[in-house]
């Protein structure tokens, strides 16, 4: 093996601490794993370079050594590396790469027996109404999960009969094979990576140990959710194997649009519709809430696009308390067919104030006539 420097193997400076060390290493040993790049040499050298360097550097003693007498220090012998390396030696492979290569991380190579497995988590979707995410509700969940068989206590195994310690891997769950230099652990084919072997399986579940049931739950959700809010029930997923904890249940909401108002942030926003003579002298009107009809204050001399607010009258606010406000944005009111009065209220108006108004038919009344 070339005797380039283990700092510039890993990639690292030579000041680098463990977890530093470890990240280059993890990084490195990915790319240029065997079982990755099979029926490749360069990469399997690749693969030992890095590993004869973190083997080394993270190793306090041999690392001193190497920095004060390079590779001579640790048995360096010119361009075969110090005598006796093993990768299987200086670290824990099924730690560096747990759950990549289809093993698990507790144990180690040479490790105690596998331990049990948490159950999956589930991900149920629900629509809410508006007014329910303005106050909070309670909302009834109905979802399918595995539960531990009660026939058996989870165990997989004939009520009267216990799962026995696989032989095949001494209930580790894992084997190891060597493949020159480098030692490989993999699930225990025997025992699928149980680490144990069900002589008679129970026959409600099938030796799975969990049963498919229907679950129904009512759950609680808060004031002021937004669509696609994520609520978290903690052990409501489903139960693992082999008596391991269960996972979680993930409640996913969308919020429905409502016929009135919309939202922003905490605040509810409506459109409100005035006439000219209530936004000109005032008044008192009345407008929608989520709590029902209120009377609202326009003050004289509104514009058009002001905003008039109710304080408290709008979405609960999630984790904080309270409520936001409604928000009335003020349009006015223009009548389609004002009657004979109003056309000449108006045009008194407009008299008063010099606005430009129509008279007649107007333009559009006089091309029509000459189009006619």
């Amino acid at each position: 093996m070339s005797q380039r420097d283990y700092y510039e193997v890993l990639g690292v400076e030579r000041d680098a601490d463990e977890a530093t060390l470890k990240s280059a290493y993890r990084k490195l040993a990915l790319m240029h794993h065997p079982d990755r790049n099979p029926n490749n040499p360069d990469a399997a050298e690749k693969f030992k370079e890095a590993s004869e360097a973190y083997a080394v550097l993270s190793d306090g003693e041999k690392r001193a050594r190497y920095d004060r007498f390079g590779p001579a220090g640790v048995g360096g012998a010119g361009a075969g590396g110090f005598p006796g390396f093993d990768a299987s030696g200086f670290g824990d492979l099924s730690e560096l790469f747990g759950g990549l290569f289809g093993f698990a991380s507790g144990g180690g190579f040479g490790g105690g027996p596998a331990g049990p497995m948490a159950g999956s988590d589930l991900v149920y979707r629900m629509q809410i109404a508006f007014r329910d995410a303005a106050f909070g509700v309670e909302a009834p969940v109905a979802i399918s999960r595995l539960e531990r068989c009660d026939d058996c206590g989870g165990t997989g195994a004939e009520p009267g009969t216990k799962p026995r310690t696989c032989p095949a891997c001494s209930g580790r769950g894992r084997q190891r094979t060597s493949q020159g230099f480098l030692t490989v652990t993999r699930p225990c084919p025997n025992c699928a990576g149980e680490g144990q072997v069900i002589d008679k399986p129970c026959a409600p579940c099938g030796g799975e140990g969990r049963r498919r049931v229907k679950k129904d739950m009512t759950i609680r959700i808060p004031a002021g959710v937004e669509s696609n809010a994520r609520l978290r029930l903690t052990g409501e997923g489903d139960a693992g194997p082999n008596g391991g904890p269960a996972g979680d249940l993930y409640v996913v909401l969308t919020v429905s649009d409502d016929e009135v108002f919309g939202r922003e942030d905490d605040d509810i926003v409506l459109t409100l519709d005035l006439p000219f003579p209530t936004l000109v002298l005032g008044g008192e009107v009345p407008v929608p809430t989520l709590d029902g009809e209120e009377t609202m204050t326009v003050p004289p001399g509104t514009a058009v696009g002001a905003e008039l607010r109710l304080k408290g009258r709008g979405m609960g606010r999630l984790g904080r308390g309270g409520r936001g406000d409604l928000i009335a944005r003020v349009s006015v009111r223009v009548p389609r067919s004002p009657s004979k009065e109003e056309k000449e209220a108006l045009r008194r108006y407009a008299e008063l104030t010099g606005a430009p108004v129509g008279k007649g038919r107007g333009v559009l009344g006089k091309a029509k006539k000459i189009f006619s």
